[in-house]
C-alpha cells in the first residue's frame, strides 16, 4: 500500500526531438500537481522524474523544468512545505542534482 492520501497523476509528453511544444507540456504537469496539491491543502509532493523514461525525454532538460517550476511554486504563496524529486538510478539523480544547485530553495 502506498503510504499517501491522495496520489496525483501527471501524464508527461513524450519526447518528440523539442519540436512539439514538450517543455511547455511537461511544466504544466508540475504546475498542474501544484494547484491540485494546493486546493487539496497537501503539504509534502513527490514527483517522479516525469517523461525520463519510456517517453524518452532528456534528463538534463526535463530535469531543468522539474527543478524551475518546483522552485516557482515555492516561491509563492502555497500550503506545500516539502517536495522530493525521485530519480529511479543513479544517472538520473545526478543529473537532477546539477539542476538543482542553480536554484536557492
Amino acid at each position: 500500500m502506498l503510504p499517501a492520501r491522495y496520489v496525483i497523476h501527471a501524464v508527461g509528453p513524450r519526447w518528440y526531438g523539442g519540436r512539439h511544444n514538450e517543455a511547455n507540456l511537461l511544466a504544466s504537469c508540475y504546475r498542474c500537481a501544484h494547484d491540485i496539491a494546493r486546493a487539496h491543502n497537501l503539504n509534502t509532493v513527490v514527483f517522479p522524474a516525469i517523461s525520463c523514461g519510456a517517453y524518452g525525454y532528456p534528463v538534463d532538460e526535463a530535469a531543468g523544468i522539474a527543478v524551475r517550476e518546483v522552485a516557482q511554486f515555492l516561491e509563492v504563496e502555497s500550503t506545500i512545505e516539502l517536495v522530493y524529486l525521485v530519480c529511479f538510478d543513479p544517472e538520473t539523480e545526478a543529473v537532477y542534482r546539477i539542476s538543482l544547485r542553480s536554484y536557492r530553495l
